[in-house]
């Protein structure tokens, strides 16, 4: 991955609001529509739920997710083309006296600040989705996985920790 394509990840993973999240609804596919934040130092993806919705208690009963954010339609000639990444992870629910509580609210109201009026409902929580591998697609021919500390490095914005992570591709296929 070189420094364009980290870039332009990063460009589409804090600045695009939504994310399709995929669970397993009684063993099946299910997609939903979630707003997501960034942790700052990459280590996950913030949601915030209703426990009345079918995807939150999916996550509460098989941790395994994806999600998926795209680009805007306008952003590339052919929807094959979009700029897309795809993240494979792990949803764990996050407590308001759990240590990270504070960290993930306070990223994910400054992302989405129209949220704000959602923190007081009580049947409303945060999950953290931790990355355990992403799938950027730049475009025609130009994809590549992320795993482990090349993921967090590119997530966190902090290449430098991880020499070449942003200079090669990375399982490019």
């Amino acid at each position: 991955m070189d420094a364009s394509d980290s870039a332009a990840l990063m460009s589409l993973l804090r600045t695009q609001p939504v994310a399709s999240l995929a669970t397993l609804h009684k063993g099946a596919p299910a997609v939903s529509m979630v707003p997501f934040a960034l942790l700052p130092d990459g280590a996950g993806f913030v949601i915030h739920v209703s426990q009345l919705a079918t995807h939150t208690q999916d996550m509460l009963q098989n941790p395994a997710v994806a999600l998926l954010v795209t680009a805007p339609l306008a952003a590339a000639d052919s929807p094959l083309a979009l700029p897309r990444a795809s993240v494979q992870g792990r949803a764990r629910q996050c407590p308001p006296d759990s240590p990270g509580y504070e960290q993930a609210r306070q990223a994910y109201l400054a992302k989405l600040p129209d949220a704000e009026p959602l923190f007081s409902f009580g049947d409303f929580s945060l999950f953290i989705i931790e990355p355990e591998s992403l799938r950027w697609v730049a475009g025609f021919g130009r994809a590549m996985s992320l795993v482990g500390e090349r993921l967090r490095a590119v997530v966190s914005g902090d290449c430098a920790r991880m020499a070449g992570c942003c200079a090669s591709p990375i399982n490019p296929k």
